[in-house]
């Protein structure tokens, strides 16, 4: 039986950043993730891809984050049980939880934190005859390494942000970059809208709207696509053919555990603590749901926050824990008053 103060279920961003939280407030965790390495997503999907909107970098790549909050959690020594998925739920007399993972292991917590982004997932494929003979052979749905598409004529499908992200990216490492959307508008952020655009007037990107891909075509490997536009259809030679439709999102068991759903997610209260219809166990990050609701990183990072502060008086009741300023408190307790921190400082600087 593992136990400790946070279970956490996820050991993506929001998830590792828990970590980080609940260590400041002297809280141990515990991570449950099915892949076999943390960082959900950003690792195991798109290590390579560009990240834009992390508070502090102008840009950083997803495995690159993960990395950082991997380092920034280690000194709180957090446990992990990687490769596999928690399976069941049981809430005990005296209001703790035991989570059993699909391997028959036990862990042992009175707080649980779902942090696991969209739960299991599977791409969003398009209709099109004969796909799975081009799947690895031309066709990808996700892109894990970039340096695959160098020199290569690339085609990519697809309106959101995942398509405008990887076509501006490629255009630096591919020969051409097409990318092709059914609608005139695009869903992306508009920042990564305009950029497509300029590289269109540059011509380092072709940018065909509104059009689809009708069908691949290829003695074994992809040689080229069919593109439908205005009712007529052309063919474009390329090597790679990527659409990004986004991932279908499954809970899986935990949408067995009696948690309140709504859209395929966990609906929790936001206006307190992101705690679901369970009293005791939160969801945060991707996973859950409420009006308004973001699905960044960032707004996961923030929920994460929330949700440790209130687990502590879980944890602790009747303690009062007063928030102070990592700049005055350290990472490490360091518990003296704002002029002996200002005076550390100046003695690391002397």
């Amino acid at each position: 039986m593992i136990k400790t103060d946070i279970l956490i279920i996820g050991a993506g961003p929001t998830g590792l950043f828990t970590v980080f939280e609940a260590g400041l407030l002297k809280l141990r965790t515990h991570l449950i993730d099915a892949l076999p390495i943390p960082g959900g997503q950003c690792a195991e999907i798109y290590p390579k891809k560009p990240i834009f909107d992390i508070p502090g970098f102008p840009d950083i790549l997803a495995g690159d984050l993960i990395e950082n909050l991997v380092e920034q959690g280690k000194q709180f020594e957090p446990g992990f049980t990687l490769g596999e998925r928690a399976e069941t739920i049981e809430k005990l007399e005296d209001g703790t939880f035991i989570v059993t993972t699909n391997k028959g292991t036990k862990h042992r917590a009175p707080v649980v934190a779902i942090a696991g982004g969209l739960g299991s997932f599977e791409p969003r494929k398009p209709k099109l005859e004969n796909l799975e003979r081009f799947e690895d052979k031309g066709l990808a749905y996700i892109i894990k390494d970039p340096e695959v598409y160098r020199n290569k004529k690339v085609v990519i499908a697809g309106g959101g942000d995942s398509a405008l992200d990887w076509s501006i990216f490629l255009t630096d490492i591919a020969s051409s970059v097409t990318l092709i959307h059914r609608r005139n508008e695009f869903r992306g952020a508009l920042d990564s809208v305009e950029k497509a655009i300029q590289l269109r007037k540059a011509k380092k990107i072709e940018i065909i709207t509104p059009a689809e891909v009708a069908a691949l075509n290829g003695n074994g490997v992809l040689k080229s696509i069919s593109v439908k536009k205005d009712d007529e259809i052309f063919d474009i030679e390329t090597d790679a053919f990527i659409p990004l439709f986004g991932l279908s999102p499954k809970l899986g068991p935990m949408g067995d555990w009696g948690l309140e759903i709504e859209k395929n997610a966990i609906l929790v209260n936001n206006a307190l603590d992101y705690q679901t219809n369970i009293p005791g166990v939160f969801a945060i990050g991707d996973v859950n749901t409420y009006p308004g609701k973001l699905k960044l990183i960032l707004c996961g990072f923030h929920e994460a926050t929330i949700m440790c502060q209130a687990a502590f008086k879980i944890i602790n009741p009747g303690k009062k824990h007063v928030m102070k300023y990592t700049t005055v408190s350290g990472i490490n307790g360091f518990d003296g008053s704002r002029k002996e921190a200002e005076k550390a400082v100046v003695k690391s600087l002397s």
